[in-house]
């Protein structure tokens, strides 16, 4: 019994280089498509994106491996470092470097993360909620979401492009992961279930969505713009779903209550710095002198 905890950290660290090496290898892949191509068309025939593919594969498997095998306290905080592994990769690559203040950024989002999945583990909700308790809730996420692609079009700055899109591709994967509970018990009770039901078809749509809005957040801009948005607004989504339809609660009293409020700012002030940070164009090489 004794070996499991250090097994499920091994498998937590590998899963989370699996996924910082993942975003990486996916961001330098959808960088190289031009603007106006058919940019998945492009990138399934790129032997680096499905690599990075493959690796979100692995890095998905561990990540389960990791919470069979530990405590959600010991596994989800080591999994949020993928952004801290995955900002060195990413500034090498584009030819910047990681400076002080973002690695405090990067290191303070990391730990609020933890803070908000770890404290605000919600009760077990209803997983059979009828379809008009999600009207509302989910026609406000997807505003949200349409609101931000659509700001993201119009604006011409790269790295807030890479925010918008990278924050609205985290909110359709939360909606995804709000609804695979629902999907997964349809199909344990039958397949036809599952078939005839409106979650199962939301699940896909939403997730293969997300997938294109956020290879499209890695194309147009940095990945320390794109991926700190994606990591806060996917729990996010999923907690506003969670609590709003599936009658999920915090299990924490009024103090873990504000520990995750603080976490949830923290979070999204921390994003916003990091994507700034990466605004400041690289300074040009200065000319030889004869």
């Amino acid at each position: 019994m004794g070996n499991l905890p250090i097994a499920a950290v091994v498998c937590a660290f590998i899963g989370a280089v699996l996924f910082a090496v993942s975003a990486v290898a996916q961001q330098r892949a959808a960088a190289d498509v031009p603007e106006g191509d058919a940019l998945l068309a492009k990138l399934i025939r790129n032997p680096r994106w499905v690599a990075g593919l493959i690796g979100d594969a692995g890095g998905f498997g561990f990540q389960v491996a990791a919470l069979a095998l530990g405590s959600v306290l010991v596994v989800q905080p080591i999994l949020v470092t993928a952004l801290v592994f995955a900002l060195p990769l990413a500034a090498h690559y584009s030819g910047r470097r990681v400076t002080g203040a973002m690695w405090a950024q990067a290191a303070a989002l990391s730990i609020a993360l933890a803070c908000f999945l770890v404290v605000g583990e919600p009760t077990e909700g209803v997983t059979g909620a009828p379809w008009h308790h999600w009207l509302l809730p989910l026609g406000l996420m997807i505003g949200v979401i349409v609101a931000g692609i659509a700001v993201a079009t119009t604006v011409k700055v790269p790295t807030l492009q890479a925010l918008l899109l990278g924050s609205a591709a985290g909110l359709l994967f939360g909606i995804s992961a709000a609804l695979t509970e629902n999907v997964t018990q349809q199909f344990g009770r039958s397949i036809m279930t599952a078939f005839t039901g409106w979650e199962l078809y939301v699940l896909v749509a939403t997730g293969m969505l997300g997938l294109y809005v956020q290879q499209r957040g890695y194309q147009v801009g940095p990945l320390s713009a794109s991926l700190p948005a994606f990591t806060v607004a996917e729990p996010l989504g999923a907690a506003f779903l969670g609590m709003t339809v599936l009658e999920e609660r915090l299990r924490s009293g009024p103090i873990g209550t504000a520990f995750v409020a603080l976490s949830v700012i923290v979070m999204c002030v921390a994003a916003v710095r990091l994507s700034r940070a990466q605004a400041t164009p690289l300074p040009q090489p200065q000319p030889v002198a004869d």
